[in-house]
């Protein structure tokens, strides 16, 4: 197990509301603030969350190993984090019908930048698919005793995922009015897919490290 099979995680992490809520501020009234403040609050939540999830995982793998860092508390941890994948995918796909956003969303068309920097922190935060999505990562990565600041990579990599479509504003324009309905239907309607396909390759690299 190492930093790169868990990056892909990332995108997990933002689909659904989360990438969809990040399309309506970016073609809000004020795109720039509203977006910048979403992506602090989504920033600060996740790398609180990752933290906390790394120091559980942490002790757990302490305690297990009565103080050692043993191969048996290593895959303890390991089938922690396959029986929390599991449970992803079943959110996941229970999640699948939501074709409409929620009626919150209307409020991101003219959001105030504290509204935006509260949402980013509480949906990311408060999901149940990304408490499990970053306790499996942060399980992994402790699990395995790599370094706290190996989450950091993930951390970015969400954010720039969920910063796509601001980016899109800024280097697009106006064509990116034209764009971003269209990337947020079609993260509504399919991100449960690809979402699916990323933790199958994860659970896929967990199960072999189990049977290493």
């Amino acid at each position: 197990m190492n930093l790169l099979t868990v990056l892909p995680m990332a995108i997990v992490m933002v689909a659904g509301p989360q990438l969809i809520s990040a399309v309506f501020l970016a073609a809000s009234r004020d795109p720039r603030r509203s977006s910048l403040a979403y992506l602090a609050g989504a920033a600060l939540g996740t790398l609180v969350a990752l933290t906390v999830w790394y120091g559980v995982f942490r002790a757990v793998r302490h305690t297990a190993g009565n103080g050692t860092k043993d191969s048996g508390s290593r895959h303890l941890i390991d089938w922690i984090v396959l029986a929390l994948l599991v449970v992803l995918m079943v959110i996941v796909f229970l999640r699948r019908k939501r074709n409409q956003p929620p009626s919150w969303m209307v409020k991101l068309e003219d959001p105030r930048p504290a509204f935006a920097f509260g949402l980013g922190a509480l949906l990311f935060v408060a999901m149940p698919s990304d408490e499990v999505t970053m306790a499996s990562v942060a399980g992994s990565l402790a699990g395995h005793d790599k370094p706290w600041w190996h989450l950091l990579p993930f951390l970015v990599l969400t954010v720039l995922l969920l910063a796509l479509p601001l980016l899109a504003v800024v280097l697009l324009g106006q064509r990116a009015a034209r764009t971003l309905p269209r990337l947020r239907d079609w993260a509504n309607a399919h991100s449960w897919i690809i979402s699916e396909i990323v933790i199958l390759i994860f659970v896929a690299i967990v199960g072999s490290d189990l049977a290493s």
